[in-house]
């Protein structure tokens, strides 16, 4: 009855259009749900993620969920994710992609997900790493360790959704580090972040893990901006 009662007063409403979600409702509508641009990269190997860093870093694998469109679903429910503190979303499309990523043989073989870090200063700022909910959901649903100390942030910088593509591959090389031990030897990463949009920031991310020996990459993220 004091569920009904919050309910009333303060409704849940959908994280992609904000419409009012019903009891059987969680996060995310049923209609949006079904209208969310699925890219299904994890049915094909040599998808347009993977073609998106051929040529630019060995990865092992690269996938991810959702396309990403400007004015669109996803656009919402990453702005709600990122900055307005609705983890719960990077929790269900955790959830959600890890069935898929579970057929894919190649990923089989990971040892640990890591997320693209933030500064220490941006995440005092936001309060929280918008993909981790989204890694922590696949740690669970792939039984995969998640590890956020390994890779890190160097060198603080202003949001990437404001910058020109020149403003974000300037300079990239230096902003991340790593810091490992000789158990991180020989281990196969999956990196994580929120959209792919030029792959500039992941590039780089991989670049430092494969200062590890050894190491192998694959990539996933919830969503993909599409030209």
């Amino acid at each position: 009855m004091f569920k009904s009662i919050i309910n009333l007063f303060f409704p849940k409403v959908c994280s992609g259009c904000n419409s009012f979600l019903l009891t059987n409702e969680n996060v995310i509508c049923t209609v949006c749900r079904h209208d969310v641009p699925l890219t299904n990269h994890h049915l094909s190997l040599e998808n347009e993620a993977f073609k998106k860093f051929y040529g630019r870093i060995p990865v092992v694998h690269a996938s991810a969920q959702l396309y990403f469109h400007k004015k669109g679903i996803v656009q919402q429910l990453i702005h709600n994710l990122k900055y307005k503190g609705h983890e719960e979303i990077g929790t269900i499309l955790g959830e959600w992609y890890a069935e898929d990523l579970k057929e894919i043989q190649s990923l089989q073989s990971i040892d640990v997900i890591i997320p693209v870090p933030l500064h220490r200063r941006k995440l005092r700022e936001r309060g929280y790493n918008q993909v981790t909910a989204f890694g922590l959901a696949l740690s669970s649903s792939l039984n995969k360790p998640y590890d956020d100390t390994i890779l890190r942030r160097n060198i603080y910088s202003k949001t990437q959704s404001k910058k020109t593509l020149l403003g974000r591959t300037e300079g990239i090389e230096t902003i991340f580090d790593v810091s490992f031990t000789e158990k991180n030897h020989d281990k196969h990463f999956l990196l994580i972040d929120d959209v792919i949009t030029t792959g500039s920031t992941l590039e780089a991310c991989s670049r430092a893990l494969l200062k590890i020996p050894g190491a192998k990459i694959s990539i996933v993220c919830m969503a993909m901006a599409q030209s």
